[in-house]
């Protein structure tokens, strides 16, 4: 007796075991974490019941969770694809700022070295100018007073006062009297008196050496 209540007994723990193994098997498949179904479709046909499908995240549609995977994984990838695209047109208008920002500045630094240059130019004209105003006062200085004159008179006013500036510069320099007062006196007064009054109304154009 005690042989066939053992036996019993393991034939009842077998049975249990055999249905929670397929419950849990039909509810793996359920959850989609398994695919038995198709081991059950015999128990299915026999009581009249129709094989049942996975579960359905989306709307209006049959459950079947293989396809339900492949249409999240197509959603992820492109709003995936948004997202670089977004990413790339971001990098596409930074790099034109950045391109433009270059150019402005390049453009900057042509100006400025224009600029410059310029004013170097500018500079290594009047200091030419300076030098060359000097040397035409020494000469003026060395010629006989109205030789100087004449060659006075042939300048334009401009020239004309910045020889006679040179030229008591370079006598107040060597200490001696200047020749510039001689020489109005030697020029025609109308002439003498524009100059003076030119000199007088106006800064010196040169600096003095």
């Amino acid at each position: 007796m005690a042989r066939r209540g053992t036996f019993g007994r393991v034939i009842v723990l077998l049975f249990l075991i055999v249905i929670l193994l397929g419950g849990g098997l039909l509810w793996f498949d359920y959850l989609g974490i398994l695919h038995t179904r198709h081991l059950f479709a015999p128990v299915y046909a026999l009581f009249g019941m129709q094989n049942p499908e996975g579960i359905s995240t989306l709307p209006s549609q049959p459950g079947n969770l293989d396809e339900d995977r492949i249409a999240r994984r197509l959603e992820a990838a492109d709003i995936r694809s948004q997202e670089l695209d977004l990413r790339e047109a971001e990098l596409d208008r930074r790099e034109q700022e950045m391109l433009r920002a270059a150019q402005e500045l390049a453009e900057r630094q042509a100006t400025v070295e224009e600029q410059e240059q310029s004013f170097a130019d500018m500079l290594r004209a009047t200091e030419d100018r300076a030098a060359n105003i000097r040397v035409i006062a020494g000469y003026m200085n060395g010629m006989p007073p109205q030789a100087a004159v004449d060659n006075l008179l042939a300048m334009d006013d401009q020239d004309v006062i910045d020889v006679l500036r040179a030229a008591e510069d370079m006598a107040a320099q060597d200490g001696r009297a200047s020749s510039v007062a001689y020489w109005f006196s030697l020029m025609p007064p109308e002439r003498a008196a524009e100059i003076q009054r030119k000199m007088t109304s106006k800064p010196r154009s040169l600096p003095a050496g």
